[in-house]
């Protein structure tokens, strides 16, 4: 019969720590951005905010908001990025976008859907996850709550020097005022406020001279693409070496509005008519009044004073808005305030040249009136608000993002 062994009694080890995920401990000890945002973990029944799970690095998840040509650029570099698989940059994009006032749709809705790019319409935004939201022209209102579920936060490409020009129209504010000097700020939405996020990116850029703002749109939206994949590169590292914008400089550039478009032949000089022609001619021509019926000045240039030597203003008082058909060049000359401005092509019914426009009404209106003077047939400022709308109408031309 075997001996029964008396049982052993070994102590219980003392519960060894399990050891600790190497994922969550990195993102306890990263510091957390400041617009990062929170989510609610299905796994907490008391519905605790949880962080979501953060992308160290590339490739990153981007939802573009946007609408026009600046902000097509932008995501054509974007989704250039994306198909480039040798660097990885982007590993998905969607795109929100905004109903279209116009047939031809709008142009990065256009872009998207030949890219075969997801495509969402405001206030729609998908529910995917993202890593960045990029924000170009897009006009929109974007909530505190929209913000902080990007991780890092969104971006915006802003076409100005911040903070000079914030606002929705930069481009045209920039060349309505003669700036020698423009740029692009790459920088970060905050919420509750309107363009004085913290500066990610700036470049300034030199404005060449006679530039129109479709022109100048054209250059600053290529090197506003260029920076923001620069950005993307260093996402983490851009985000903690951005600066607050400076106190000094604000000026604000609101939308254009169709009044605008009116000359005010007794208040503009021949520069000023000149830089409103440039910086918004290609998206409202400008207007002025004649015998009662609205002209629109299609092309306009510089040109010398007439002489005033000249018979046909010999013994007249010369007003603002008083016109002269110069043969020569083939031009109607303008009066305005201290000179004189050159209009090549005008609509009246239908698009006229400069000449047609003297044969078929001018010329004709002074056999008709062989006693009148010439101003008794000038321009005249048109009081376009009023005389078709009973309030001054606005286009939408955003080029910032607002945050509420």
């Amino acid at each position: 019969m075997r001996s029964l062994l008396p049982t052993l009694l070994l102590p219980v080890p003392a519960r060894v720590p399990a050891p600790a995920c190497s994922l969550c401990c990195a993102s306890r000890r990263r510091p957390v951005h400041q617009w990062r945002g929170q989510a609610t973990s299905p796994n907490l029944g008391d519905g605790r905010a949880a962080q979501p799970r953060v992308r160290e690095r590339p490739p990153w998840r981007v939802l573009f908001f946007g609408t026009d040509n600046f902000a097509r650029e932008a995501l054509r570099a974007l989704n250039a990025a994306r198909e480039n698989k040798e660097e990885q940059l982007l590993e998905n994009i969607e795109v929100v976008t905004v109903p279209s006032p116009s047939p031809k749709g709008l142009p990065v809705k256009n872009y998207a859907l030949h890219a075969q790019l997801p495509v969402h319409e405001w206030p729609d935004v998908g529910s995917g996850e993202f890593d960045v939201g990029v924000v170009a022209s897009f006009g929109r209102l974007l909530s505190k709550k929209l913000i902080l579920k990007f991780p890092y936060g969104i971006l915006n490409v802003h076409p100005s020097y911040l903070p000079r020009w914030r606002g929705p129209a930069p481009i045209v504010h920039t060349v309505l005022h003669g700036d020698t000097v423009t740029g692009v700020t790459i920088m970060q939405i905050k919420p509750k406020r309107f363009d004085v996020g913290p500066i990610i990116k700036q470049e300034a850029f030199p404005v060449p001279p006679q530039c129109t703002a479709k022109e100048l749109e054209i250059l600053l939206s290529r090197l506003g693409a260029n920076m923001l994949i620069s950005v993307l590169r260093n996402l983490p590292e851009s985000l903690k070496n951005e600066r607050q914008q400076p106190a000094e400089g604000v000026t604000y550039a609101p939308k254009i509005s169709v009044a605008m478009s009116c000359v005010k032949w007794e208040e503009q000089t021949p520069e000023e008519i000149l830089r409103l022609h440039r910086a918004i001619g290609s998206m409202i021509p400008l207007q002025t009044l004649w015998m009662g019926n609205t002209i629109k000045l299609l092309d306009l240039v510089e040109v010398n004073s007439p002489s005033l030597a000249d018979q046909k203003l010999t013994g007249q008082s010369v007003l603002p808005g008083m016109i002269i058909y110069h043969k020569q060049s083939q031009i109607l000359m303008v009066c305005c305030k201290g000179g004189w401005i050159g209009v090549r092509s005008i609509i009246f019914r239908k698009k006229l040249t400069a000449t047609d426009f003297y044969n078929g009404y001018l010329h004709l209106w002074f056999q008709q009136n062989s006693q009148a003077h010439l101003e008794e047939c000038r321009f005249q400022t048109l009081n376009f608000a009023k005389r078709e709308y009973g309030k001054e109408p606005e286009l939408l031309l955003c080029n910032s993002a607002l945050s509420i």
